[in-house]
């Protein structure tokens, strides 16, 4: 599948019909819309539909369709004719999703696929949302979002519903649609406040008379019956700011699953990787340090675990969780380097960029990688790193010029997602590979490296706020000339850049 003429493809279709999944969410209305909008400017007959049993009744959609003049139709027997129906943010074989007889199906989805897509799919499960997908696939046919500010603010609102209010981004991609969109900043915010009745409400508040607190670990397990899931994050919200609770997870049966919202105040703990681990096997997680989400699927979830009780498992998961890490705080600790065996780096090429070839000195920039966002900064000793995996460090001009020197050669870097970085006065953002330059790792700091044989969490000595994770199979590394400077290098990254001294 080529994305860059995924959507150009099928305007040779004379009629096409747009399909939302029943009862259908903010996302799967502002994808349809966009898709809607593309094809109508490209001059095919188009209609944007939805089945089911019910119309659309949530007072935050019927303002969301009505203030965005959304043209999506509610359809219960035959569809419009069409030549080509697309379904968005579902596929057809989903519970709920109503079938129609038509012989050309394509379609675009963010949700985990169990078979083998054609050439008629875009399925792109890392994409927290359906308008992500949509926007990118049409931003690659070079459309300009800023000449329609509904359309924008449809797609803007899409990702702000299905990320748990951008706070579950898992994906750089994600994150740089919600920085480019204008929207209308006033409706956006009236939408935001008709997203709770009554009756929601009141789920809410069963859900926290209900709720489990493990007080040894200082975290509690909130089910809540079957609804929005903005009503989670609201839960795990109003749960985390118990004096006594310092992490939480609230979580309902969806459709397919079990959706999930983690939140964490300390910062041994961030709520994107214990998202993670809650998730691992069964589904997927993420977002930021103190606000994440995931989905286990219900499958899967009982294929490994028979009929065991959610809450069972989540309580169990999370006291697992919080026993297993060693927490190392760097400044403070003392490297036994008789238990390490000294390494240098390999003479690969990596790449770097002085952070002032960019931005002026003192502004405050966000580097944007496939770990998270890093805020630094700029200052005139300041560089960017980049490694071989695209994974990005801030390091001094003082241990540059001690440990590269600048080369000729091609940067040795495999990844699907170089770094951007923004400029947080402004927003304007930069990929790092514009100013990318090469360089060798020269031998001549060495490091003293243990492979991890249990997990840990390190605070490093630049940073006393965010820790860095290292797993079984990782590397515990300390600069030979500063004992205090340990971090942690990924596994199948220490092996391909360092080597051991004779």
């Amino acid at each position: 599948m080529n994305e860059k003429t995924f959507l150009s493809r099928f305007r040779k279709y004379g009629s096409i019909c747009i399909q939302c999944h029943d009862n259908p969410d903010a996302d799967a209305l502002a994808s349809g819309y966009a898709l809607f909008y593309y094809y109508k400017k490209a001059g095919v007959n188009v209609h944007l539909i939805y089945g089911g049993q019910h119309k659309i009744t949530k007072p935050n959609l019927v303002w969301m369709i009505r203030e965005l003049n959304i043209p999506v139709e509610y359809v219960t027997e035959e569809l419009p004719p069409c030549d080509l129906l697309i379904t968005t943010d579902c596929r057809y074989g989903e519970r709920n999703v109503a079938h129609f007889n038509v012989e050309q199906v394509a379609v675009i989805d963010h949700h985990e696929c169990d078979r083998d897509p054609d050439d008629n799919c875009c399925i792109r499960s890392n994409l927290v949302s359906c308008s992500t997908i949509v926007w990118d696939l049409m931003r690659r046919e070079g459309w300009n979002f800023d000449d329609d500010l509904s359309l924008s603010t449809a797609l803007y609102y899409g990702l702000y519903s299905d990320s748990n209010q951008f706070e579950e981004l898992f994906h750089p991609l994600d994150r740089d649609m919600r920085d480019s969109l204008k929207r209308d900043d006033a409706l956006i915010f009236r939408l935001i406040n008709t997203n709770l009745s009554v009756n929601e409400l009141n789920i809410a508040s069963r859900a926290l008379s209900g709720q489990i607190f493990v007080s040894d670990d200082h975290f509690s397990v909130i089910e809540s019956e079957p609804c929005d899931p903005n009503i989670l994050g609201i839960i795990s919200d109003f749960v985390i700011q118990v004096e006594e609770i310092q992490t939480c997870v609230a979580f309902n049966r969806n459709h397919g699953g079990y959706k999930l919202s983690v939140r964490s105040c300390v910062r041994e703990t961030k709520a994107n990787e214990l998202a993670v681990y809650l998730c691992e096997g069964l589904g997927g997680g993420g977002g930021h340090i103190n606000k994440a989400g995931g989905f286990i699927s219900a499958d899967s979830f009982s294929e490994a675990h028979g009929d065991m009780n959610m809450n069972e498992y989540l309580t169990g998961r999370m006291r697992e969780y919080h026993k297993l890490y060693e927490i190392i705080e760097a400044k403070n600790y003392e490297t036994d380097i008789s238990q390490m065996e000294l390494y240098r780096k390999k003479p690969l090429t990596v790449g770097y960029v002085r952070a002032v070839d960019i931005f002026k000195v003192d502004t405050p920039v966000r580097v944007r990688t496939l770990e998270g966002d890093v805020d630094v900064t700029v200052e005139d000793d300041l560089y960017f790193m980049i490694g071989i995996e695209g994974e990005v460090y801030p390091i001094r001009e003082e241990k540059f010029n001690r440990s590269y020197e600048h080369t000729d050669g091609v940067p040795d870097i495999e990844t699907d997602y170089l770094p951007t970085v923004r400029d947080n006065i402004y927003g304007d953002s930069y990929e790092l590979a514009d100013y990318m330059k090469p360089c060798l790792a020269t031998g001549g700091t060495r490091v003293y490296g243990m492979k991890l044989d249990h997990p840990v969490k390190v605070f490093t000595a630049w940073d006393k706020d965010k820790y860095y994770r290292g797993e079984i199979g990782d590397y515990l590394v300390a600069r030979e000339d500063d004992l205090h400077d340990v971090y942690v290098v990924r596994g199948s990254i220490f092996d391909k850049t360092y080597e051991m001294c004779e």
